[in-house]
């Protein structure tokens, strides 16, 4: 997947995306969600494939082994950029997803790759404790998940932009953080506790970032892309 930063098409019909999507070219990264992928189906990839986008399916599997192996074959064969598993899920099950990605992706062509889910952004100290009932902090947490999954052989993990470095640093600068929770300066935190700027991602390590609500909620999606993308790269923006 390239890494010009991923929009995070967080709209509930493909004739929205389709309209969205409109002012860009296809050298931008999309990421298909599960209301999306919900509403409309496979054929919603087969949509934005024909536009030439990269794409990042997000539906967070978590399930036993064998049902998770069987999604992926079904999944490797959507012909998708990145797929992903919740790491909680435990290695056996992160194995078995890599298996089926093997098992479904035509011949000829690239696997999908495939990241774990460690902390969803919107979790804070409290929830690690008090919900989960984990002991370690929730940084801690983060790391296990991730060190978990590079054992299971796969190709890196979701994290924060605050985790990004000392992921980096155990499991190494190929191994993907893909952050979400990317946000300008002037942009609220919604929903997500664990936010950043594009600048403090490429400082920390990130390899990719998730841009939703801060792109496809403003008033000149394009611009605002255009932005954050010149940030992220560490490039001059002019206001």
């Amino acid at each position: 997947m390239k890494t010009s930063p991923i929009i995070a098409l967080d709209f509930d019909s493909s004739q929205k995306v389709i309209d969205f999507l409109e002012p860009f070219e296809s050298d931008v990264n999309v990421k298909v969600g599960m209301q999306l992928y919900y509403k409309e189906g496979p054929a919603i990839i087969s949509k934005l494939k024909e536009r030439g986008f990269d794409i990042f399916l997000d539906l967070k599997l978590h399930d036993i082994p064998n049902t998770v192996m069987f999604a992926m074959e079904v999944l490797a064969s959507l012909g998708v950029s990145l797929v992903n598993v919740h790491a909680a899920g435990g290695k056996t099950m992160m194995e078995a997803a890599l298996e089926g990605l093997d098992k479904g992706t035509p011949a000829g062509t690239k696997r999908p790759s495939i990241i774990g889910v460690t902390q969803l952004t919107s979790t804070d100290e409290r929830q690690v404790r008090e919900e989960q009932l984990i002991e370690a902090s929730l940084q801690e947490s983060v790391l296990h998940y991730a060190k978990l999954t590079k054992e299971a052989g796969l190709d890196g993990v979701v994290c924060s932009v605050h985790e990004a470095a000392i992921i980096t640093e155990i499991c190494g600068p190929e191994f993907m953080k893909v952050t979400p929770g990317i946000r300008l300066p002037e942009s609220g935190t919604h929903d997500q506790k664990r936010i950043a700027t594009p600048e403090e991602a490429r400082e920390e390590g990130s390899t990719h970032i998730v841009v939703g609500r801060a792109i496809t909620g403003a008033k000149d999606p394009r611009a605002a892309y255009e932005q954050i993308n010149a940030r992220w790269k560490g490039m001059e923006w002019n206001e």
